[in-house]
């Protein structure tokens, strides 16, 4: 069987939301109210929800439901992956004929917030995966994070607003000359590992 990648190139995000706190249903159920996803495919369960549409709209939610709940001051963190060119991925596409214009961006951009990340990139089906990898590495040392190695992965430390241009410049940009791109990340805010 021949996968055939998706002609259309709606992106995905699925993530879970921690909220390290008693409230953590308050928390999460808040903003996701707060955050105006009208402009994005929105499915939560149990486990996950599930954004879909344009990629500047979903990186628009993805961090406003970030910098909501972790202007709570709650140790909050976020884990998920974003994915573009998935093979079959055509239900939806509805979304794909929204306006450029970005629900969030003004709100989000108001809200200053220190956090940590670690993401993974993954341009599928090229042999030279590496090379676009580390070209991402060195793309993320310009956007005003610090930007350090991991074991399996990528390490921004800044600014919320940073670190989500970050990953969304690196994102972009691969899936431009890559049809299937994948890319993983968590992120945390107030961790009292940081405190003291």
């Amino acid at each position: 069987m021949t996968n055939i990648c998706s002609t259309s190139r709606i992106t995905g995000c699925q993530f879970t939301l921690f909220p390290m706190s008693s409230d953590f249903v308050d928390i999460i159920l808040s903003t996701l109210e707060e955050v105006d996803t009208s402009k994005v495919w929105k499915e939560t369960d149990d486990v996950t929800t599930c954004i879909r549409g344009k990629s500047i709209h979903i990186f628009d939610v993805t961090k406003a439901i970030f910098l909501h709940a972790a202007k709570t001051g709650e140790h909050v963190a976020m884990s998920g992956t974003f994915s573009i060119g998935c093979p079959g991925d055509s239900s939806g596409d509805v979304y794909m004929e929204e306006s450029d214009k970005l629900m969030n961006e003004s709100n989000s951009n108001s809200l200053k917030q220190q956090a940590g990340c670690k993401f993974s990139l993954y341009p599928l089906g090229r042999e030279d995966y590496m090379d676009k990898i580390y070209e991402q590495i060195d793309l993320s040392k310009n956007t005003g994070v610090q930007v350090s190695h991991s074991h399996y992965a990528t390490r921004l430390d800044g600014d919320v607003n940073d670190i989500f241009s970050a990953l969304q410049q690196s994102f972009d940009n691969v899936q431009e000359v890559v049809s299937h791109v994948t890319m993983t990340f968590t992120m945390s805010a107030n961790s009292p590992s940081n405190k003291g």
